[in-house]
């Protein structure tokens, strides 16, 4: 196929796995992120899944795969804090902020721009029209919608069916150094730890420091802890102290101290004394909502949806990342084979809108 003029909406880890590949192939590609300061430092860790080592080996970051914690077993906890079951399944967390920043680097100089949002595509037969906030138009051969969530690139493909569907619960999260945790929360550290009664979940592991720090006391440990929510609570769940609304979290900082007590008193009655101690160490926890959303079609005529765009996969099963990646290897694969865009789109959603 001819070179195109490809550009990308979102600026996460999808964003960059699209953005890599397809400009080594030699398409002139642009990556637009809204995010004005960026998205470096917002991660934990995630899991090295088969789809995600293969694209890090595909431009060339195989490393980045390496700079995990090893957690060598899996342990259930009773509601007394003591182990109710132990799984021998060692596994790797990779650092995010590595990740992130390697493909930063690998992606072309001056084609990836923050703070340039867009709030419209407008889809057509010979390419897509970008509509930004500022009220200006870009056209493209190509438009990939990697905007996750809260994607609006969906919109313009399945204009009647883009909306988001909550689950019925969100995860608290924390992201505290390992050394804040006290010693008698020790039984957590070089485990994935799990407790998990009837409307109870709660689990932790280790991921490197933000720098990818590997060495004990420089980790940090990542807790996650499912609740359910009424709908009807959800917006107050996700409006901050400063009474400002967000669609689907409640970013780090957000949360009154009075909410932070509560939190931290419920942990002390629900959760084993191990979590509950890693809760309180957490200074500033983060919301985030769980929705779930299935696209009917992956593709325009000028449009392609990857990663949480298209499919937004439960982060239990912490197959989001890896996904992406096999939607963007598929995508640049069908590109390189196929003579015509048409085609090339028509391909891609075959192969991948069954997986999703």
């Amino acid at each position: 196929m001819e070179k195109l003029r490809i550009r990308i909406v979102g600026g996460s880890l999808a964003g960059l796995f699209a953005g890599i590949p397809l400009q080594n192939a030699g398409h002139d590609v642009r990556v637009y992120e809204r995010s004005v300061s960026g998205l470096a430092g917002r991660g934990a860790g995630l899991v090295g899944q088969s789809d995600l080592l293969r694209i890090l080996r595909l431009i060339g970051c195989e490393q980045v795969a390496h700079v995990g914690v090893v957690a060598k077993e899996r342990i259930y906890l009773n509601h007394d804090g003591s182990i109710a079951q132990t799984v021998h399944m060692p596994q790797t967390q990779i650092s995010w902020d590595i990740l992130f920043d390697t493909l930063a680097w690998r992606i072309a100089p001056g084609s990836y721009v923050l703070g340039r949002q867009v709030v419209d595509v407008v889809d057509g037969a010979g390419g897509a029209e970008l509509i930004f906030d500022d009220g200006t138009r870009e056209t493209a051969d190509l438009v990939i919608g990697a905007d996750g969530l809260g994607s609006v690139v969906r919109r313009a493909v399945n204009p009647e069916d883009h909306q988001n569907h909550y689950s019925g619960y969100v995860a608290w999260r924390g992201l505290i150094p390992e050394t804040s945790l006290p010693l008698d929360a020790g039984l957590l550290l070089d485990r994935f730890a799990f407790h998990v009664q009837p409307g109870v979940h709660v689990l932790g592991y280790l991921v490197p420091g933000s720098k990818g720090e590997r060495q004990n006391g420089s980790r940090r440990y990542n807790w996650v802890w499912y609740r359910k929510v009424l709908q009807s609570e959800l917006a107050g769940t996700f409006t901050d102290m400063d009474n400002r609304r967000h669609a689907f979290s409640l970013p780090r900082g957000g949360l009154s101290r009075d909410r932070l007590e509560a939190l931290r008193d419920d942990a002390r009655q629900i959760l084993p004394h191990q979590f509950a101690l890693a809760v309180a160490a957490e200074p500033s926890p983060s919301i985030q909502g769980i929705f779930d959303y299935e696209a009917p079609r992956m593709i325009g005529r000028s449009i392609a949806l990857i990663g949480d765009a298209a499919f937004v996969a439960r982060p239990h099963t912490a197959m989001g990342v890896s996904k992406a990646a096999g939607d963007v290897m598929a995508l640049s694969n069908c590109l390189a084979r196929e003579r015509d865009l048409t085609t090339a789109l028509q391909r891609y959603e075959a192969d991948r809108i069954v997986v999703g």
